[in-house]
């Protein structure tokens, strides 16, 4: 079994030492230590103001513009169109409120789009009284060209459009490229959260023709508080912090350039990863945990999200298990760390909306897990991981 993988050969984070088997990479990756180490000497010896004029300001100024070009350079973008922000919830307000506010679009969201821009999109109608439009989803997760098309139709005036690259969830990818075009076509302006997708998958803003693209660190092994907004030329937004014109004036404050080094580093390692091919290392262990929970669970294995090679992430597993609920099998199982379909609010298990906007009933959505392997999994892990998920549901 181990023979059909290769094990990753980068320092493994302390953090992963001991614990359970960490398969939960969508909701947060463990800091890479090279990204650690190159980021240390920002909170340490250079922590001159980067505006500075003095010699303090220098090596700042010189890494965060480094930081920039690192960050272009994975989503193919030129380093001035890159606008360092702390989350990626931050880069998806500044993108939709920048762009609604400065243009008075109609904007067009799809059901199963990360809170950051759903609620977004909420607060513009409650606070600006913006048309927001929803777009649904197949069985798939997928948005239909005609729906959009529809959509478009039926508005007035300028659109901004807001697609994710892929979801978090079931790691379903958008066809990003072709709703951009069609988007285009009606004269909006597109805008991509592609927080789950950077890193993970080829990612290319002139190749997917988008105006904004969301770049979040902590979901390529940079730390929490590391983000970026890729906001083409000529694009006008309303800033989101008002200040000192730090970040093309639309995000004032000095820069954390510790936190900038660091998303640009793991922004060069995630290219490097690309370049040699890593996703087939991590899409073979994840195949190999479905394919033997299927065939110790037959006929209860349900996936959730597209089969088809390239219409799902490589790391992404989200699948229903008959007879089953998703949190009382992870409760069963403390030896791994997953997530499941469903949200809780004040203790209160509710299905999934993503799996519910699919089209799932509630059985099926509340029986979902999604397992999200990472740079540091391995055929031990996933080995460890299907025997104790299949003894949890047989014992369960």
């Amino acid at each position: 079994m181990s023979g059909r993988t290769t094990e990753v050969a980068c320092p493994r984070p302390p953090g992963l030492a001991t614990g359970p088997v960490y398969l939960d990479y969508n909701a947060t990756t463990p800091v890479d230590p090279r990204v650690t180490e190159a980021a240390l000497p920002y909170w340490t010896e250079f922590f001159g103001n980067p505006s500075s004029e003095h010699a303090y300001g220098g090596e700042p100024r010189r890494a965060l513009a480094a930081a920039r070009a690192q960050v272009a350079e994975l989503v193919g973008a030129r380093p001035g169109e890159i606008v360092f922000t702390g989350s990626g919830s931050e880069a998806n307000l500044l993108a939709l409120r920048g762009a609604v506010l400065a243009a008075g679009a109609h904007l067009v969201v799809q059901a199963t789009e990360h809170p950051a821009v759903l609620e977004t999109a909420r607060a513009l109608a409650r606070l600006h009284g913006t048309r927001v439009t929803v777009l649904p989803v197949d069985h798939h997760g997928l948005v239909s060209l005609d729906a959009l098309e529809a959509a478009l139709r039926a508005g007035a005036g300028r659109a901004v459009v807001s697609i994710m690259a892929a979801n978090n969830e079931t790691g379903a990818i958008q066809p990003v490229a072709e709703l951009a075009a069609l988007a285009h076509s009606r004269g909006a302006l597109v805008h991509c959260d592609a927080a789950q997708a950077c890193g993970k998958i080829p990612v290319d803003v002139g190749a997917l023709g988008v105006d904004l693209l969301t770049v979040v660190g902590h979901k390529m092994y940079a730390p929490r508080g590391a983000a970026a907004l890729f906001v083409r030329d000529g694009v006008a937004l309303e800033p989101v912090v008002y200040g000192g014109g730090q970040e093309r004036g639309l995000r004032a404050g000095t820069e954390n350039v510790a936190l900038a080094v660091a998303l640009g580093t793991a922004a060069r390692l995630a290219a490097d990863d690309l370049a040699a091919g890593a996703a087939r290392r991590i899409t073979a262990l994840r195949d190999d945990l479905h394919r033997r929970l299927a065939e110790a669970l037959p006929g209860r294995v349900r996936l959730n999200g597209p089969a088809e090679e390239g219409r799902r992430l490589p790391n992404t597993l989200n699948v229903s298990i008959a007879g089953t609920r998703g949190d009382r099998v992870l409760a069963a199982v403390p030896s791994i760390a997953a997530a499941t379909g469903s949200a809780c609010h004040s203790g209160i298990e509710s299905p999934s909306p993503v799996l519910t906007a699919m089209g799932f009933d509630a059985g099926r959505a509340s029986a979902a897990i999604r397992l999200s392997l990472g740079r540091w999994s391995t055929q031990a892990e996933v080995d460890t991981a299907a025997r104790a998920l299949v003894a949890a549901v047989l014992g369960g």
